[in-house]
């Protein structure tokens, strides 16, 4: 026998209230509801996290690339400007780098084709007033 308090399962009475609230569920409460299932979110959850690693990686690569190109204009022109010149170079020019014997570093219009000094590169003064290798 039942108890007097207690209702059917399929009768959906809130006992602390002591009110029916079928209505008030956030789900479904009929026999005739369909059934809830829980979706699989871990796959979801493996693709947004590897998609956002690549991206991640991708952008990481695209930075460093970035910054090894800037520390090597740097560089290039942290040498240039340490080397000895005796005239001002024009923007749009190519300029030539050579080392001499005793390590100093002077900066030419002579092409390395030219002469036969220990040539270190050529390069091509911006308009930013940035030195470019060629």
């Amino acid at each position: 026998m039942m108890k007097e308090d207690k209702k059917p399962d399929n009768v959906v009475f809130n006992a602390e209230t002591q009110r029916y609230d079928a209505s008030l569920r956030p789900y479904a409460t009929s026999v005739g509801a369909p059934v809830i299932t829980t979706s699989d979110s871990i796959a979801w959850k493996n693709r947004s996290i590897n998609k956002i690693n690549h991206k991640v990686n991708a952008k990481y690569l695209e930075l460093k690339t970035e910054y090894d190109k800037m520390i090597q204009e740097y560089e290039y022109n942290k040498l240039i400007f340490d080397a000895k010149f005796t005239f001002e170079p024009i923007i749009g020019q190519v300029y030539h780098l050579y080392k001499r014997e005793n390590g100093e570093l002077f900066l030419s219009i002579i092409a390395p084709e030219e002469c036969d000094f220990n040539g270190l590169g050529s390069f091509y003064l911006s308009v930013d007033q940035i030195w470019e290798k060629i």
